[in-house]
């Protein structure tokens, strides 16, 4: 994953590694007792690859062996400008043209603790086997369980540098520096920290978050140049105050003082105590300082009378206050060469507008990167982590990081602005994409599955289509006593997403989020009916059956291989493409009961003319409806001269459905897409 010199935007699914990332920054670089690896840390797969290793009879050979573990490697570039003295004793190459350096940590089994596992595991299964021969119900335990138990004395924490190869552009793990054994810290290197999504912000009268960070903030300031002349103020407040309490305390424990006195036989002015102020200032904005919500003067609110989204909105701030001045360290010493900041899903408890808010101003809020009285100022890498379609839309689209499996190469991380070399030649066609998925439609990266839709009729009608689909798929399976095994439509996380005439401008975008898609479009039939003044052929609108081609752009780009007649007569296995690993159906009007729609309204029509007819005096979106009633008009003559509006159509079928949604029918195009769709 590449980071960009300020905000990295990390998205994704649920279950793509955002998490794991933070966590394993955390592990390798805050190593503390706090932080050190479980054995839950591990994923599936490996435990899965673990216990077949240990748990076998198969001699582990020590020249096939290689390390398992977690492994993280930090690809460092620099530039002529830059200050090395930190770096160069993790440099493995000069050569001017090679900028580049490895850091590798790893948490790994290197083969003698393999060879020591396998071993101390054989041995513990055989005294459990003793053990249950002697009780018939006692449970041998796994690996797994024994690992948790002793993980520690197989895996340990290694940390390299490595040669960078730039032809490769890898690291060479063959030449390496060991950072332990040469007792080379990286912790003026790099200087990692984060906020995590589990914040401790709530709206309960105990709860005292914000209060507790003033005290926070307090301290970093006190150790830098920054306020300097406001905190010696208020030390010079408090020995003011000091002064004045001591006076107080002497005549308010004048008695305790002189039962002490004539107790303990203390000769005058020998040992005796005297009880003074002394007001430490940390203590003191530790316990005494508190938030309030200004409303006007002399109204002040607690803190916990805000909302939780507020709430969590201030605390980052003040978070982010805080971490920003231990980045910025103390005034003898230097900061890091590179400050990493991870904030971890900031949407949370927070309604849209406050995420708008959020990522419009975090960048001048991080921007200004680690500015020092001393001059020693570093720039500020930061990455957000989030599901927030709000923030997504609001950023930049060269920000974005979007983790997505693959088959074979676990979760990769793509740029989303390698997209623009994808769209070089059609440069409108990316600016549109860009514009659109950031305003509009952001919510489509964190889809399983999309719906691309061209107009308001499928717009409004298609949640209750899947909700139809959903309830017929239901009652069939509750007939023949049979499980569905997929989940209803309404479950899964679905995108739908209205594209017009537009949805191949979609092609390389489906194709790099690798989402199954559908693709809902009308064949748009049309024929020649003349020529104009200049000999250019008059191309209109017609229906199916009088049609010569198809003036819809996407079908056309789709498949541009198919002749006019193909495309009318193709199955539905004939409209489905790859998209890379993305499979893809374009579904249009197919013939169904002897006519052939054009569009969505004259295939439902065609499909449901009785209840159009039951319905037409209290449908809003029809006009000549004396035309339902003539033999002479067919559907597309229905569709033309009987809908008024589209949208009003639509919402007129809606408003008219049954509980049930059985006193209409799908058409096939749609109901065998839309079927298609919600198998995994």
């Amino acid at each position: 994953m590449d980071l960009e010199e300020d905000l990295s935007l990390i998205i994704g699914k649920n279950n793509t590694g955002k998490t794991s990332i933070l966590l394993a920054l955390e592990k390798f670089l805050s190593q503390t007792e706090r932080n050190n690896f479980s054995f839950d840390d591990f994923n599936i797969e490996f435990k899965k690859e673990i216990s077949r290793l240990i748990d076998s009879d198969e001699e582990v050979l020590e020249d096939k062996y290689d390390r398992l573990g977690i492994k993280l490697r930090l690809f460092i570039q620099y530039t002529e400008t830059d200050n090395l003295s930190n770096v160069s004793r993790v440099m493995m190459d000069l050569d001017p043209n090679n900028n580049v350096i490895v850091l590798g940590f790893e948490y790994s089994m290197d083969f003698n603790g393999c060879s020591s596992l396998k071993k101390d595991y054989a041995e513990f299964k055989s005294t459990e086997k003793i053990k249950k021969e002697a009780k018939p119900d006692y449970s041998i335990r796994s690996v797994y369980d024994f690992l948790r138990l002793h993980q520690t004395n197989y895996f340990k924490i290694n940390k390299r540098s490595f040669e960078y190869d730039p032809t490769s552009q890898l690291a060479n793990e063959e030449v390496s520096i060991d950072l332990e054994k040469e007792k080379i810290s990286i912790s003026d290197i790099i200087n990692f920290k984060y906020i995590s999504a589990k914040r401790d912000v709530a709206n309960k009268d105990v709860d005292k978050t914000l209060s507790g960070q003033t005290s926070r903030i307090y301290r970093r300031t006190e150790t830098s140049d920054d306020q300097n002349q406001a905190v010696e103020d208020f030390k010079d407040k408090l020995s003011e105050t000091d002064s004045h309490l001591s006076g107080i305390y002497k005549a308010l424990f004048e008695d305790i003082v002189k039962k002490v006195r004539d107790f303990g036989g203390i000769k005058i002015n020998e040992s005796e105590i005297e009880i003074i102020s002394t007001l430490q200032h940390r203590e003191l904005l530790e316990g005494n300082t508190t938030v309030v919500y200004k409303h006007d003067e002399g109204n002040h609110l607690p803190e916990h009378y805000n909302g939780l989204g507020y709430m969590n909105l201030i605390s980052m701030i003040f978070e982010i206050e805080i971490l920003v001045n231990e980045f910025k360290r103390e005034k003898d010493k230097k900061p890091a060469d590179i400050n990493l900041l991870f904030i971890e899903e900031p949407e949370a408890h927070t309604h849209p507008q406050m995420q708008y808010i959020f990522i419009k101003n975090i960048k001048s809020l991080l921007g200004e990167g680690i500015k020092r009285e001393d001059g020693e100022n570093r720039n500020l890498q930061y990455i957000i982590s989030t599901h927030s379609a709000c923030i997504l839309s609001d950023s930049d689209f060269g920000d974005i990081k979007y983790l997505k499996k693959e088959s074979g190469s676990g979760i990769i991380a793509k740029n989303l602005k390698a997209l623009e070399s994808e769209y070089k030649e059609e440069t409108a066609q990316y600016q549109f994409l860009k514009q659109y998925l950031t305003i509009s439609r952001a919510e489509i990266f964190f889809a399983d599955k999309a719906i691309l839709i061209e107009g308001d009729t499928e717009r409004i009608l298609i949640p209750t289509l899947m909700r139809k689909i959903d309830i017929e798929e239901k009652k069939k399976y509750e007939v023949s006593g049979e499980r569905d095994k997929c989940l209803p439509l309404l479950s899964q996380n679905i995108s739908v997403i209205e594209v017009g005439a537009y949805s191949q401008i979609f092609e390389k975008f489906i194709e790099f989020l690798g989402i199954k898609s559908l693709i809902i479009t009308d064949i748009d039939a049309v024929m020649v009916t003349g020529q104009d003044e200049k000999g250019k052929d008059i191309i209109n609108a017609c229906r199916v059956s009088e049609g010569t081609s198809s003036s819809n752009s996407a079908l056309n780009h789709f498949f541009s291989d198919k002749s006019w007649y193909d495309l009318i007569d193709s199955p539905i296995e004939s409209r489905m493409i790859l998209l890379g690993e993305a499979s893809v159906l374009i579904s249009y009007q197919s013939s169904q009961n002897g006519y052939h729609g054009r569009s969505v309204e004259d295939a439902f029509i065609s499909l449901n003319i009785d209840f159009v007819k039951e319905k037409r005096s209290e449908f809003r979106g029809l006009k000549n409806i004396k035309y339902l009633d003539d033999p002479a008009k067919d559907p597309y003559d229905l569709a033309h001269d009987c809908v008024n509006k589209k949208t009003h159509f639509a919402l007129d079928i809606l408003y008219h459905s049954n509980e049930e949604l059985s006193n209409w029918e799908i058409p096939d195009y749609i109901k065998e897409g839309l079927l298609w769709l919600k198998k995994d």
